[in-house]
């Protein structure tokens, strides 16, 4: 009876223990977490010190990283914490900005070795101005949404998607569901099509989707980015033809081409017309010129005439008094 009394206690004393040995391993409450993490500021302009302290475990071996606003790793270190836990540690000078290290929010994490791999982060800003008034501490994401303006129904168009993050693009292949997981497309009848698992990446923070539209009009495509917390929301809208511009424009390019071989056409024709146009008036020139020579000749004729009247007259005249004279002697003799 004894034992099983103190098996029972034993029992007793052992689950009790059990939540405060996991208590302190806890990541939601700072008051039992066997981690922390503090920055000297909150907003850091060039040549000032990210000097971060805390505590952890002693001698125990803490990773710690500085993530950019596009998410990648800015720095990287390591440190070992003192025999009571405590750790003091310069992580960075911040250096002018450059395009590795922009002006924009950035994130400093320290992970735990020994502690199931628990972390803690904290949100610090990099500015030209280390006013806390002016400069807040917050994130913020870009969407931007490149659509065509026009396309024809049933045929696929491709839609462009930019993120960034304090002017750093974001995101990756393997986080594009978390990413871009809520963007859809309003179709003209009203209806919603998600586009969850048609994005594929172009490279970090550029993103593609090919959609078919089925309805005539409208569409607009509704891009929700969600990154560290953040959301941001880019939108484009397409207008959906019964057929594409391309094929408007073959057509265009169809007509011209008849239209350049009617005006070929009708410069032959105009050629031809002025060739008849210099015929007529050489004809007309000739005909003319025919005229002139027969006027010519009538006067040469009429000239011609007028002397053989002149010629003819006197012989008549003598031809006249011959008969006469013979009458007269006929006439005698009788």
């Amino acid at each position: 009876m004894k034992l099983n009394i103190l098996f029972l206690f034993f029992t007793i004393l052992l689950i009790i223990q059990i939540p405060n040995s996991y208590a302190q391993f806890d990541t939601t409450d700072d008051e039992f977490v066997g981690l922390s993490l503090y920055t000297n500021s909150k907003v850091y302009a060039p040549s000032h010190n990210l000097q971060i302290y805390g505590t952890g475990l002693p001698e125990e071996n803490l990773i710690l990283r500085l993530f950019a606003p596009d998410e990648t790793i800015a720095k990287f270190d390591q440190l070992t914490t003192n025999a009571d836990g405590s750790y003091n540690h310069s992580l960075l000078t911040w250096p002018q900005p450059s395009s590795n290290l922009p002006y924009g929010t950035y994130t400093v994490e320290v992970i735990s070795t020994a502690q199931n791999g628990i972390s803690k982060t904290i949100d610090v800003k990099f500015s030209s101005t280390t006013d806390l008034v002016d400069v807040p501490v917050e994130r913020h994401v870009n969407t931007l949404v490149f659509a065509p303006e026009t396309a024809a129904i049933n045929q696929p168009i491709r839609v462009f998607v930019q993120t960034t993050s304090d002017g750093l693009l974001i995101g990756n292949e393997a986080g594009i569901k978390e990413l871009l997981g809520n963007t859809h497309v309003h179709l003209p009848s009203g209806m919603t099509v998600t586009l969850t698992s048609s994005f594929k990446a172009l490279h970090q923070g550029l993103y593609y989707v090919d959609y078919t539209p089925i309805e005539e009009g409208t569409h607009v495509f509704h891009v929700i980015a969600f990154s560290q917390g953040t959301t941001s929301h880019g939108s484009a809208a397409t207008n959906v033809l019964s057929q594409d511009l391309g094929g408007i424009s073959e057509q265009i390019i169809r007509l011209n081409t008849i239209l350049d071989d009617t005006s070929k056409e009708l410069d032959v024709l105009k050629s031809e017309i002025e060739g008849f146009d210099n015929t007529l008036e050489t004809a007309s020139s000739k005909i003319d010129e025919s005229t002139g020579t027969i006027s010519t000749s009538v006067e040469f004729i009429s000239e011609a005439s007028s002397q053989l009247n002149s010629l003819l007259f006197p012989i008549i005249a003598s031809i006249g008094i011959i008969v006469a004279l013979q009458i007269a002697i006929l006439a005698r003799r009788r």
